[in-house]
């Protein structure tokens, strides 16, 4: 079976649910172009695909007494261990991430602690303990500046549309404007009615626009 490969629109509706896992699909679908149904097919086939692997709640850790964040890199004895301490880690709750890493260390984890002495208790009496652990050096965070999803290509914010439009080719033509721009889906409003479109990049579609 051929590698399925995401096309714009599935970048699209990526975009919208990173940023939003709430979004309603007829919402997306009037955003993209397209039918609720095919927004529904679209995003189960992805989830089929292990391209999208689930939606979830987010709870900030200090609102539940989680005050202290920290990373703890390990050195590993044996490579052959690396199995059996990942298994131990596993049953660790307070361990939220684990990643195998290059250079000094094996492992590079990420956990949340109420203080530091219930950082302290689980340095010394469970990761130090796992059979295989040869050493952890242990970095705390002060403060967290950036938390976001990755980043999907597609869906651009209303700042840069605008900016995209205004930078675009205005011409005058009796009472109409006709507009030649990127790639950009607008929302225009003149008077009460509203305006729903689409510039396609590379010409082939004159828009004509009554002035606003």
């Amino acid at each position: 079976m051929p590698k399925y490969q995401i096309d714009a629109t599935d970048q699209k509706i990526l975009s919208f649910l990173v940023n939003n896992a709430r979004m309603p699909f007829l919402e997306i679908a009037r955003e993209c172009g397209v039918s609720g149904a095919a927004i529904h097919q679209r995003v189960k086939k992805m989830e089929n695909l292990g391209i999208i692997t689930g939606s979830r709640l987010l709870v900030k850790p200090q609102s539940i007494g989680l005050n202290v964040c920290a990373f703890v890199a390990i050195s590993i004895a044996q490579a052959n261990r690396y199995q059996e301490v990942i298994d131990a880690i596993k049953k660790i709750p307070e361990v939220v991430e684990c990643h195998f890493v290059t250079g000094r260390h094996a492992l590079l984890l990420k956990l949340f602690c109420t203080n530091h002495d219930h950082l302290m208790e689980i340095l010394i009496n469970t990761i130090q303990n796992i059979p295989g652990v040869l050493q952890t050096e242990t970095m705390i965070s002060l403060d967290q500046s950036i938390e976001r999803q990755v980043w999907v290509k597609g869906e651009k914010s209303k700042e840069s549309s605008k900016k995209r439009f205004a930078e675009g080719e205005v011409f005058r033509r009796c009472d109409f404007y006709i507009i030649s721009a990127p790639l950009t889906r607008l929302n225009l409003i003149t008077g009460t009615l509203h305006y729903r479109c689409v510039i396609r990049k590379g010409g082939g579609i004159s828009l004509l626009i009554r002035p606003f």
